[in-house]
């Protein structure tokens, strides 16, 4: 779309008067997500009276919200309050974009360990936990009535269910993001830490024991025919839940984002937190999580903190679940009737505390491609499995080291 030049003087002059407007101290700029602004209207009304402060919300895609902070910041139009997704934290940090939190021990602890480690960097606060998203379980309560609690167990009907021509359990087991659940419950991990719990990208563990044993399990699942080939790859999740909601296959392993096809396709699922290993530990998996931070380029800071402190208080996020069904990392809200007594919520908030937030640091953006390939490698029998993910890592070490060499 072609802009005019009486456009763009148009453009300019609002935006001097917002700034203007806040240079004067009367306004905080809070970029929300999309269609979820709504959840949060009666705690900025709220706040707007209670700090006598005008509070504009501004709706932008959450997971675009860095890369424009990172235009309009320096040019002095960008929010005070920003929501981002916590694998972004770390690439946020390293360029500046958001600033560290001075926030009360008493407020921090109340929410989910996982959830607000996701926000935290080389011992620094940098966002406020408002919604997680993990992957679950779901089962056609028509074709499986009663979920089994192990995955040895799932291994087995789902046997049974390959005799019949149909499919038991069905799971993107070839992807980290998938297979990282087996991984982290049996001693895997994608990086370890140092002495004082920071992050150490230099100490990879997916070829250690754990991985191997965990991808080693996994492959059974595809060298006994239990998966249908088309499962394997990038189409997978679009071939998982064809077969899933033409009722043929019985259960899945994905996320809440699958929630509303499936009720449109009229399946009568349910939703349960992870199976058991054979080790009896549950499986983990990654955590998302969507938070609020402020941006460096804020003038108004501690108001800004006020705001992420205040709309968080268990009153309003509880009203925020309610609207936007975003499950709240809040502990007291995990525990809370209304999601107790929801079998998708619930489900969600018990595998988030089972559940690790994705290491936060530009260096995983290094990790997807090569695990994604040798955990394939490996689960398919292609290749064994400790040579594939030996593999895996030593590209991922390249990657990694070329990523720096560029920036320095």
């Amino acid at each position: 779309m072609k802009i005019t030049h009486l456009t763009a003087l148009v453009l300019m002059s609002l935006s001097l008067s917002s700034q203007a407007v806040r240079a004067a101290g009367g306004q905080l700029l809070i970029w929300e997500d999309i269609k979820k602004s709504s959840g949060i209207s009666d705690a900025v009304k709220d706040f707007e009276k209670e700090n006598n402060v005008k509070v504009v919300v501004q709706e932008t895609p959450y997971a675009q919200q860095t890369e424009k902070l990172r235009l309009d910041g320096p040019a002095g139009i960008g929010p005070d309050v920003v929501v981002i997704p916590n694998d972004q934290l770390g690439t946020a940090v390293v360029q500046g974009l958001l600033a560290p939190l001075n926030l009360d021990k008493t407020f921090l602890a109340s929410f989910t360990p996982p959830a607000l480690n996701a926000f935290q960097l080389k011992g620094q606060t940098y966002g406020v936990p408002k919604a997680v998203e993990t992957l679950v379980l779901i089962y056609n309560k028509d074709l499986l009535p009663q979920a089994p609690a192990t995955l040895d167990e799932y291994y087995t009907f789902s046997k049974a269910e390959r005799a019949k021509g149909k499919y038991g359990l069905l799971a993107k087991f070839d992807e980290v993001y998938y297979a990282y659940g087996a991984m982290a419950s049996m001693g895997g991990y994608i990086f370890g830490k140092d002495a004082k719990g920071e992050i150490n990208v230099e100490d990879i563990g997916l070829n250690k024991p754990g991985s191997i044993e965990a991808i080693t399990y996994l492959k059974k699942f595809y060298a006994d025919g239990l998966f249908p080939a088309g499962i394997v790859g990038d189409n997978g999740l679009n071939a998982i839940d064809s077969l899933f909601t033409e009722k043929k296959a019985a259960a899945v392993i994905t996320g809440p984002w699958a929630f509303q096809p499936y009720e449109a396709a009229g399946i009568h699922y349910g939703v349960k937190a992870l199976p058991l290993l054979p080790n009896g530990k549950p499986m983990s998996s990654f955590l998302g999580v969507k938070g609020y931070a402020v941006s460096t380029y804020s003038k108004q800071k501690p108001l800004a903190e006020k705001f992420i402190t205040f709309i968080n208080q268990p009153k309003y996020a509880k009203v925020r679940y309610e609207v936007t069904k975003e499950i709240p990392a809040l502990t007291a809200l995990v525990n809370d009737p209304m999601i107790k007594n929801d079998e998708k919520a619930n489900a969600v908030a018990e595998q988030s505390t089972r559940a690790t937030a994705m290491p936060g640091v530009p260096e995983m953006q290094e990790v997807w491609g090569p695990a994604n390939n040798g955990i394939q490698l490996g689960v398919t029998g292609k290749q064994p499995v400790d040579a594939a993910l030996n593999d895996a890592v030593k590209n991922i070490q390249m990657q990694i080291e070329a990523a720096k060499a560029s920036n320095e």
